[in-house]
């Protein structure tokens, strides 16, 4: 890149950390708590018990995950890589909470990502391509807030993103270069230990291999060997976590269905599904709705070859795989948050290429301003509820701190929702899910609920009544 674009990264990257800090310090309850407690719990259990990257746990020890008990609280699902970043950070560094450290981390791995789809922009397009791309995914509001949550997703993408540039440069002389190629190989590797829903980029990759070997691709030893060392370790960690069928999340339904109060509900390819992913999520979370305008542009507009549109398919195939989960989490949309910023920086290039017989020269990057800042300011009336958490549950994380000891297991009645468990610091269950007699037995010593038809039953049950307030009780099993 020339100086200019040093330049102009630079500025980007500056704003997109900034935004990034906004409510850096804030409890962790906000959108997709239980989500990002169970991966902060993971880190602080590293931090304080020393960090083995086989034995993750966390502080759900029921069987509410899995249907088995998990006494050791285990958490068998990626490989805990930016779990152990955070602690090392906690561990080594503890001048901040283990929230602000995965924030503040998540936030650094973004700023990756926004360089690479900046390059990339810039090589497959142009430099207002590239300048455009980037700053819609560092300043719109929906990228802001879930490249800075206390979740692997952002990590994982900011590795792919490496992957892709290593690749990218290692075969821009129609020939394919050792050394980038297998940082480009380690890099894949990371990011699908680390979220392997990231696989779907492997198109993209493909698209690599494919326009610089064309028919010597069966032929040529390279591809096997980046194969070999991006998939080895992945498949090793998937059979591993086998020998913990208790620490494995129930996950089938990610693929066609969505949990709601009337129970599991089948979307795929339903109506609801394409009204939830692309109305809801990327037209107005996302986009803001006049945003819109430079993805369907970037779709049609040319590019060089073929790269990006691959990288817009990879993400489109993992929307249509896995439709459960992008209709019931919005933090499943991370992972094609790069393919819509590179898409709508093409479309905006594309618009300013185009004749003046079509349009009004004049009018046009006024035009193109207010269009991205109406994105930004409808997109963010949705994302600004994102931030908002509940008061009352840092506050009755204190009373549980009060009143109980750190070897204590409590039962909480929040349906599965960890964040309790982790603002206490105490290890649990995050629901009833049996009786509460049955769980005394199996070692919980306190009831945490807000159900006030709970609360009658057990007074009338004598049950020993350490605190009560409007909202929460606790009592002693």
């Amino acid at each position: 890149m020339k100086k200019l674009d040093t330049i102009f990264l630079s500025v980007i990257l500056i704003i997109a950390f900034i935004l990034r800090m906004y409510n850096v310090g804030t409890p962790l309850a906000d959108l997709h708590s239980w989500r990002q407690a169970d991966t902060a719990a993971v880190a602080r259990n590293f931090s304080r018990h020393g960090i083995n990257l086989l034995k993750p746990q966390y502080d759900d020890v029921s069987s509410i995950q899995s249907g088995l008990e998990n006494p050791e609280g285990l958490r068998m699902v990626e490989f805990p890589i930016y779990n152990a970043i955070i602690a090392v950070f906690h561990r080594y560094l503890p001048i901040t909470t283990i929230t602000v450290y995965g924030r503040v981390i998540s936030s650094i791995f973004s700023l990756f990502t926004i360089s690479v789809i900046y390059y990339l922009a810039l090589h497959e397009k142009n430099r207002l391509a590239a300048i455009a791309a980037s700053t819609i995914y560092a300043v719109f509001p929906f990228f802001v807030f879930f490249s800075r949550l206390v979740l692997p997703e952002t990590t994982a993408v900011a590795f792919m993103m490496l992957s892709l540039f290593f690749l990218y440069i290692g075969t821009k002389k129609k020939q394919i270069q050792v050394v980038p190629m297998i940082l480009s190989a380690i890099f894949l590797a990371l990011s699908l230990l680390t979220k392997p829903t990231t696989i779907f980029y492997g198109l993209a990759i493909g698209f690599l291999f494919i326009d610089n070997l064309r028919f010597q691709l069966m032929k040529n030893w390279k591809p096997y060997l980046f194969a070999i060392l991006t998939l080895a370790p992945f498949i090793w960690w998937r059979w591993y976590i086998l020998y913990f069928p208790e620490a494995i999340p129930s996950n089938s339904w990610l693929l066609t269905h969505v949990n709601t109060f009337e129970g599991s509900k089948e979307i795929f390819f339903r109506p609801a599904f394409f009204r939830w992913v692309f109305m809801e999520r990327i037209g107005i979370a996302i986009l803001g709705i006049y945003g819109v305008f430079f993805l369907i542009m970037g779709l049609i507009i040319k590019t060089k070859r073929q790269f990006i549109p691959s990288i817009a398919a990879s993400a489109f195939i993992y929307l249509m795989t896995f439709q459960g989960g992008n209709v019931q989490h919005e933090y499943y949309q991370t992972i094609i948050l790069p393919a819509i910023a590179l898409i709508c920086g093409i479309g905006i290039a594309g618009i300013v290429e185009l004749p003046s017989k079509f349009i009004k020269k004049t009018f046009l990057y006024p035009t193109i301003l207010i269009i991205f800042i109406l994105s930004i300011a409808f997109s963010y009336y949705r994302v600004k509820d994102y931030y908002y958490y509940p008061k009352d549950l840092p506050q009755v994380s204190e009373l549980i701190k009060t009143f109980t000891q750190p070897e204590d297991k409590i039962v909480t009645d929040r349906s599965g929702d960890t964040t309790l468990l982790y603002l206490a610091d105490r290890k649990g269950a995050p629901g009833v899910y049996k009786d509460l007699n049955e769980l005394k037995e199996l070692g919980y010593t306190y009831f945490v609920t807000s159900n006030s038809g709970m609360k009658d039953r057990l007074k009338r049950e004598n049950y020993v009544v350490l605190v009560e307030n409007e909202i929460y009780m606790i009592v002693k099993l």
